[in-house]
């Protein structure tokens, strides 16, 4: 008697860009978990992320990995007209950094391990050296819309820098800034690892700040779906976010870490070497050319602490340094669309029912935790992480106006 057909299994195509943070959708493909969720992943690598968020607005996949303000940018229709875009699955927290060319690090404090540690002595030793620096210094950023231009501007802004007065910033693909830096285009850049390592690496420059001591587990890349697609296929959406969390936590393990690096060392990938790549993955960083690694702890966080849960309160953050940094209008229209791209609606639905621990409200006051806190879970024990700020100060998504009143410059 033969075996009963099997059904086909159905194709999902995803743009990315190569990143490490594209980690978990590449485990999803390559590890299978995709394939046993009746999945046939298809990753779409692109070089920019203008062109992966056009794949996603056009209709050339159903999915995306994309910046997180950048979701929302689209929604809002910033520089383009609206695309409604929803985002029900965060895919790591941190892991950008800041280098900086060894010319412009000069006139830093020589410790490298004190910078990274002390954030706001390392800010304000940043504005001393504009001045210093043969030409306002030009810093490439992968997107205007994107959590690493998002950071640098409020690292800086605490030192009394407006970035759109005294820096030039670029907008450079990420695989494309370590060339950049090397012709004397730029004097550095921010951008996701592991474009940071591979200047330092090569003794273009040394790394000055990193996202997660900006604001410890920040917003960084999301899962994105055009909002008509995913509410029109939510029995998909709803396995393949079951297939991305076991991915994220599979890529969340120690254990896993040399394998995922020899994976995303593939050319189809990230196609930078492994060596390159691990010491994101392990939170060991080297700083400067020739020094020993440095130990960052959480420096990128694929899924613990419901690292993957879509906050609202974070898409608000975001929303109000785009007001902050005069790039959108503050008016309450705009503020819930900025809300509504977060779809904790729809991971909780996705999830419901697995060992994927639930929190139990879908906003919180970010920068508030200091300590490893327990919190409500609608289903299993649920600890968050400090999730502080570098400044101190905490956002009350309730209370947006009275945030944004205590930030200079704005």
């Amino acid at each position: 008697m033969s075996a009963p057909p099997m059904s086909a299994p159905t194709p999902i195509s995803i743009a990315f860009l190569p990143l490490t943070d594209s980690a978990p959708l590449v485990a999803a493909r390559e590890k299978g978990f995709a394939a046993e969720a009746g999945f046939d992943l298809s990753l779409h690598r692109a070089t920019s992320w203008a062109t992966v968020r056009d794949m996603l607005v056009y209709g050339q996949v159903q999915g995306a990995h994309m910046l997180a303000p950048l979701a929302i940018a689209v929604t809002l229709g910033l520089s383009q007209h609206p695309a409604a875009l929803s985002a029900p699955f965060k895919l790591n927290l941190n892991g950008n950094a800041l280098a900086m060319s060894t010319e412009f690090v000069a006139a830093l404090d020589p410790d490298p391990v004190k910078r990274i540690a002390d954030p706001e002595g390392a800010a304000h030793d940043f504005a001393a050296a504009i001045g210093l620096h043969r030409r306002k210094p030009v810093v490439g950023i992968v997107h205007r819309y994107s959590s690493h231009a998002l950071m640098l501007r409020y690292w800086l802004g605490y030192a009394g820098i407006d970035p759109d007065r005294d820096l030039a910033l670029r907008v450079l693909p990420p695989s494309l800034m370590v060339e950049a830096l090397r012709s004397g285009e730029i004097d550095g850049f921010i951008a996701g690892e592991p474009w940071s390592s591979v200047a330092v690496t090569a003794g273009l420059a040394e790394i000055v700040a990193v996202g997660s001591r900006i604001w410890r587990r920040g917003v960084e890349k999301v899962l994105a779906f055009r909002t008509d697609w995913m509410e029109d296929h939510a029995d998909m959406v709803d396995r393949f976010l079951g297939a991305m969390a076991r991915a994220a936590a599979w890529c969340d393990d120690p254990a896993h870490h040399g394998e995922l690096a020899a994976m995303l060392e593939r050319a189809g990938y990230v196609g930078q070497p492994a060596a390159t790549i691990l010491p994101a993955l392990e939170g060991r960083i080297l700083l400067r050319p020739g020094t020993a690694p440095v130990a960052i702890d959480d420096f990128m966080i694929f899924d613990r602490e419901a690292a993957n849960f879509p906050w609202r309160s974070q898409a608000l953050w975001i929303y109000s340094q785009l007001v902050r940094w005069r790039m959108v209008e503050k008016d309450e229209a705009t503020e819930r669309r900025a809300a509504d791209v977060f779809r904790s609606d729809v991971y909780r639905r996705a999830l419901a029912g697995s060992d994927v621990p639930m929190p139990g409200a879908s906003m919180k006051v970010e920068g508030a935790i200091a300590t490893p806190t327990g919190v409500g879970s609608h289903s299993g024990a649920l600890t968050l992480g400090p999730d502080r700020f570098f400044d101190g100060r905490v956002f009350d998504p309730h209370n947006i106006e009275a945030y944004l009143a205590g930030l200079s410059p704005r």
